[in-house]
């Protein structure tokens, strides 16, 4: 009797682990994503450019929803408007005729949903890569890949940098900004490791030239994504604003930057 009684105990616990528990999370109202990245590419004209325009999801959301239907154009300071036409339903915007000139200013604006947002930003320059430098002894145990992106930063000018680092193994791009504060004329390098690296595996690595404002604001992104919040139910780091205002209601700000660079692009293969 006692071992019925032992085993009913075990089932009851057994069965009770396995109730589905509902998170009743705070939705925030929808907002725009403007992800505008105008990259002229060097060796190359520069006219193709997309915008891409998005929705917030709640948390659980995997889908994200296009913004569809928008008015979209880029004005530089001579005088030359760019408009962006969508590309189906996609919510990616399209020109082919766009001209980039270094240290431009342009105007995005962007008319959706009855709202005008708009944001400003100048075309920087950017320094080619010199080499690619690799070593097979990197991370904690001493057996990881690292590679080493090497550029000469110009002396006596205040530059900044944007380093993006896309594999051939399926992981997210990383990410990394860098300035010449205390590196000012020298030959310096953006940093990629990542475990998985093999030989025979290709590297893109992208250099681009930002401005002092889109450094700061990535900086910011990538120190919040490195920092351990305790998880997804705890308190989220504040907001990171981007360059783009809206006009018609400042409440309903959008998330998303407005950035033109000339991007310097390396492919390697490991060895």
């Amino acid at each position: 009797m006692k071992k019925i009684i032992v085993i009913l105990i075990i089932a009851v616990i057994t069965f009770s682990c396995e109730d589905v528990i509902e998170v009743d999370l705070n939705e925030a109202s929808q907002r725009l994503v403007i992800d505008a990245g105008i990259n002229w590419f060097k060796d190359t004209p520069g006219n193709e450019q997309s915008i891409r325009l998005s929705l917030t999801a709640p948390f659980f959301d995997e889908d994200v929803q296009p913004a569809n239907g928008a008015i979209i154009s880029i004005s530089d300071t001579n005088g030359n408007t760019f408009n962006f036409i969508e590309d189906g339903v996609t919510g990616i915007y399209r020109n082919s005729n766009f001209i980039p000139v270094i240290d431009t200013t342009y105007i995005l604006s962007v008319f959706y949903n009855n709202e005008l947002y708009t944001a400003t930003e100048t075309l920087k320059s950017v320094v080619p890569i010199d080499f690619v430098e690799q070593r097979d002894d990197g991370g904690f145990l001493g057996e990881d890949i690292e590679l080493k992106a090497f550029y000469t930063d110009p002396a006596n000018i205040e530059n900044y940098y944007f380093f993006e680092f896309i594999s051939d193994i399926p992981v997210i791009p990383t990410l990394e900004v860098y300035e010449d504060r205390f590196t000012d004329g020298n030959q310096i390098f953006g940093f990629y490791t990542e475990e998985d690296l093999q030989a025979g595996d290709q590297v893109t690595i992208r250099n681009y030239g930002v401005s002092e404002r889109f450094y700061q604001f990535m900086f910011t992104l990538l120190q919040q994504g490195s920092e351990d919040n305790g998880g997804p139910f705890e308190t989220q780091p504040a907001t990171v604003r981007g360059n783009c205002i809206n006009q018609t209601n400042q409440d309903n700000f959008p998330f998303g930057y407005f950035r033109l660079s000339e991007v310097d692009e390396v492919v390697y293969t490991v060895q």
